[in-house]
């Protein structure tokens, strides 16, 4: 049984780690890269779906990572396990604190209500996302690493 948590806690973080990534280094810069606010919709229908999806996936992740972390108290790797739920909790937190409320604004802006500095808090929200995106890649490595 254990096996199986800890292989089905890999691939869930490994997954969202993947979305992440995506949006970090193609998804976004795709968008950044259309002329005007034309990427505006992308980015604001973006913040809208993986809005309501991202928070059951990070909590999810994090709620797997601590049954890993329990079950296999007495099995080699539980401090690589427990080091990985340490930061999926950071990668939450900063969730809450730095992305959730830009991305909030986000999601409400149109064309023609975009607020003065747009450009300004959607490159303050990819500076965080790229670091909570190294966050999740390293709790993943050290995933996969108490697998061996």
């Amino acid at each position: 049984m254990l096996n199986a948590l800890e292989v089905v806690t890999t691939v869930v973080v490994g997954v969202m780690v993947g979305v992440e990534f995506c949006v970090a280094f193609f998804v976004n810069p795709i968008l950044n890269g259309l002329p005007g606010d034309n990427g505006l919709r992308g980015r604001s229908h973006g913040a809208r779906l993986l809005g309501a999806v991202m928070p059951f996936w990070y909590i999810g992740s994090l709620v797997l990572a601590a049954i890993w972390a329990v079950a296999g108290w007495h099995h080699r790797g539980s401090g690589l396990v427990v080091t990985a739920a340490a930061l999926l909790i950071v990668s939450v937190v900063m969730s809450i604190l730095l992305l959730v409320p830009i991305n909030n604004r986000v999601k409400t802006w149109t064309a023609e209500g975009l607020p003065a500095d747009w450009k300004e808090q959607m490159n303050r929200w990819d500076r965080f996302h790229y670091v909570r995106v190294a966050v999740i890649v390293a709790a993943f490595a050290l995933l996969v690493t108490a697998l061996a």
